[in-house]
């Protein structure tokens, strides 16, 4: 991926689209359904700063979220998220 390409073209690859999209399911959904989201746009800079420029819509489907398109916006700023919830642990009872 050649930062210079994507930024002129204004298109991802869909090598590109896969990696915002892998990075947007792991990191980013459990965030968005700890804060009851179910739709909206984000600027894609959580996937690295050579998308800083892209945003993803995205909307909730069954118990997930889908991304339902990609646009370059220069003017996009990224925004921040609370921390990824962590996994219920239990509580340690004697």
């Amino acid at each position: 991926m050649d930062p210079k390409t994507l930024h002129s073209n204004h298109e991802l690859s869909d090598a590109d689209r896969m990696h915002i999209a892998a990075v947007f399911h792991e990191e980013i959904a459990p965030r968005l359904t700890f804060m009851a989201a179910r739709n909206g746009n984000l600027n894609c800079a959580f996937a690295g700063p050579e998308y800083e420029n892209w945003v993803v819509e995205f909307r909730s489907v069954a118990s997930g979220f889908e991304i339902v398109e990609f646009e370059y916006d220069e003017e996009s700023r990224l925004v921040n998220l609370p921390p990824r919830p962590q996994p219920y642990q239990g509580t340690n009872r004697a």
